[in-house]
């Protein structure tokens, strides 16, 4: 298996000829083919190349995919007694990079068959494919690692899966204060892409859960 330590903004990220790495977001339309300027290193079986610091004839072909969000990252900022309480949130953006070639310019070579022509190879290797449950608010790693587990991969099998049936799967993994109720609903809209409802679905969230409404009491 061919790849290369690529550079994109400041980080280094590990590129595999037929799969896609998510780097910080580009200027960059989807559908646009480019190359990565900095390739740090390429390894293809017991060969290495290693760069000082880049290597110059080698090149990494990529085609834009799309542009996504990553988590929600709350933020709150508390001060006792001054009666300051200040929520706000932040969604990284990222830009979804293919990668279509690794190698030298003048290289004539066929690709290996998860980056040409194995299509039922690809399907087959999306069909499994985990989506990044932490997306959806009220999910941590440790509770996208149990759901996982209990066969929820994806972020469709969340939107589908029972209410009741997440809160056991919590219970058994000894995740008792977690509050599922909002998941499917979040879910669903991960599973259709519709990320804007999702995030205004989440601005409205307290740790995922609904924010309780005050009654007010006539006197």
């Amino acid at each position: 298996m061919r790849f290369a330590i690529v550079e994109s903004g400041g980080k280094q990220y590990r590129a595999v000829e037929g799969r896609t790495i998510e780097v910080d977001r580009l200027p960059v339309d989807t559908g646009k083919k480019f190359d990565v300027e900095r390739v740090l290193l390429m390894a293809d079986g017991d060969d290495v190349l290693v760069g000082t610091p880049l290597i110059s004839d080698i090149l990494v072909k990529v085609t834009v995919v799309d542009h996504i969000k990553g988590p929600k990252i709350d933020r709150f900022k508390y001060r006792p007694k001054k009666r300051i309480r200040v929520r706000g949130g932040h969604r990284q953006q990222f830009t979804r990079l293919l990668v279509d070639f690794i190698g030298r310019p003048d290289e004539d070579r066929t690709l290996a068959p998860h980056a040409s022509a194995g299509e039922p190879e690809a399907k087959a290797e999306k069909a499994v494919e985990a989506d990044n449950l932490v997306k959806i608010e009220g999910i941590g790693p440790k509770v996208a690692k149990a759901l996982n587990e209990a066969g929820i991969l994806t972020f469709e099998d969340l939107a589908n899966a029972k209410v009741e049936d997440i809160q056991k799967i919590l219970t058994d993994a000894g995740l008792r204060m977690m509050d599922a109720t909002t998941w499917p609903e979040q879910a669903r809209l991960a599973a259709d892409g519709d990320w804007d409802a999702l995030q205004a679905l989440q601005d409205k969230l307290s740790g995922g859960r609904k924010a309780a409404t005050k009654k007010t009491s006539k006197k």
